[in-house]
């Protein structure tokens, strides 16, 4: 079994803040506003729901920083699922991990590069890109944890950079309109009602990634503090930035202009930076994808690593270079981002995606519940803040959502239980599972 001390070197709190970040700050914020603002009028009640989304991340993260710290090992809700649960459970959610987690995102962002790239180099081919970054970043991340991690600090302190340059770029703009965010009763009265609700649906996939330290924490230096710092700072930089981001369109760009539009990067770009604002979004944003493969391409081994050191018909996966790196893991999750990626079969994956990964999460954090009842015993080195309000909170937003996208969209919904039924099979298929490392083995 591979445990926290195994690998030569740690990662520290820094990339496993990188990783946070860089996990969540992709696409999504740039292109959603334009559908909320056709449920919500009142720019208080617009950033109010970006507030409120980065709230229920941060609930998430409290939990998660309990149960990763009282069970140190790396490969996220695989091993959460199986300690806390069942063995056969954590399968299912680590296929589900595997495939729509991170092997199909990873081709997502890769393709954004692309054609973000080729909008202004119309001569290269967006295809041939966004393999070329794939296959790059997987080969960094196989070299080495210590060039992994500088080459992850690097891009999202990039990232950072670029978003605040942008920011403070608005300040020098000329909008037609002018924008008013303080509370009126009109902004109070949208928040209570449904289209917040249903807007808060967009804005929960664009927090997604904000559990991105706990697929690593066998690789953390001292993880029962670092991890839960993580995820709390990452999570906490990322709604600033979402919030300042929705100052600057809200600010730039008239509502009415917006609704219904995907590029509102593009609008706001035009607005500051003139007449070539949609150049320089489009390398503002093909850059931004940069970090998102890559931290994808180190968190996502790291699940397969785990599954093959408990199951002995993946024990392939569980193979590492004498450096520490999950190479096996990495190779087979570049293929499968590949074949996503050149078949351009991935897309309508990615809507149930988000039903099968929000359905994992809730059983994740309800887990904390379980854990506590179950194992009373155990030292937990960090206790989730605000227990059980925090959790609560979390628990009856995301299984709102599910709701909410069960009734929307059936057949995607339905297909991604077909996926749990897939991981149902592969567990059936190897039920001789090895024992995984106690809580006293991972950290001695």
């Amino acid at each position: 079994m591979t445990t926290p001390d195994r690998a030569p070197v740690k990662v520290g709190l820094t990339t496993a803040t990188a990783l946070v970040v860089a996990s969540m700050v992709g696409t999504g914020i740039f292109t959603s506003l334009g559908f909320q603002v056709q449920y919500l009028e009142s720019p208080f009640a617009l950033l109010a729901l970006w507030a409120v989304g980065g709230g229920l991340a941060l609930c998430g993260a409290l939990a998660y920083g309990e149960l990763g710290a009282a069970l140190p090992r790396s490969g996220g809700e695989y091993h959460l699922i199986s300690e806390i649960y069942h063995p056969s459970l954590g399968v299912i959610v680590g296929w589900i991990t595997t495939t729509l987690g991170f092997a199909g995102p990873i081709a997502l962002s890769a393709i954004a590069f692309g054609d973000y790239t080729t909008a202004v180099f119309s001569e290269l081919s967006s295809t041939h890109l966004a393999a070329g970054l794939v296959v790059v970043c997987s080969a960094v991340h196989a070299t080495s944890i210590r060039w992994g991690s500088r080459f992850q600090n690097v891009f999202t302190g990039l990232k950072v950079l670029l978003i605040l340059v942008f920011i403070g770029a608005a300040v020098r703009a000329n909008p037609s309109h002018t924008l008013a965010v303080l509370p009126s009763m009109e902004g109070v009265n949208e928040i209570v009602s449904p289209g917040f609700a249903v807007s808060l649906v967009f804005v929960s996939y664009a927090y997604a990634g904000w559990n991105g330290a706990i697929y690593i924490v066998g690789e953390i230096r001292n993880p029962q503090r670092t991890m839960p710092r993580a995820l709390l700072l990452g999570t906490g930089l990322v709604t600033v930035l979402y919030l300042l981001l929705n100052v600057v369109f809200l600010y730039t760009v008239p509502a009415a202009e917006m609704a219904g539009e995907v590029e509102i990067g593009y609008l706001s770009g035009r607005v500051i930076f003139g007449e070539i604002g949609g150049q320089i979004m489009s390398l503002f944003i093909a850059v931004l994808q940069i970090s998102s493969v890559s931290a994808m391409v180190f968190l996502g081994p790291r699940v397969t690593q785990a599954m093959g050191e408990d199951l002995p018909e993946l024990r392939w996966l569980a193979t590492t270079s004498s450096r520490g790196t999950p190479i096996t893991s990495i190779l087979f999750q570049a293929t499968l981002a590949l074949v996503f990626l050149y078949t351009s079969t991935f897309e309508q994956v990615l809507i149930y995606t988000g039903f099968t990964l929000t359905l994992s999460m809730i059983l994740t954090v309800a887990g904390v519940f379980v854990l506590r009842w179950r194992r009373p015993e155990l030292e937990r080195p960090y206790t989730t803040w605000g227990y059980p309000v925090t959790l609560l909170l979390f628990l009856g937003a995301n299984g709102w959502i599910l709701v909410y996208v069960f009734i929307d969209k059936p057949v995607e919904s339905l297909t991604g239980l077909a996926i749990v039924g897939g991981g149902a099979l592969l567990y059936l298929g190897g039920r001789t599972v090895l024992p995984a490392p106690t809580v006293e083995e991972a950290r001695s």
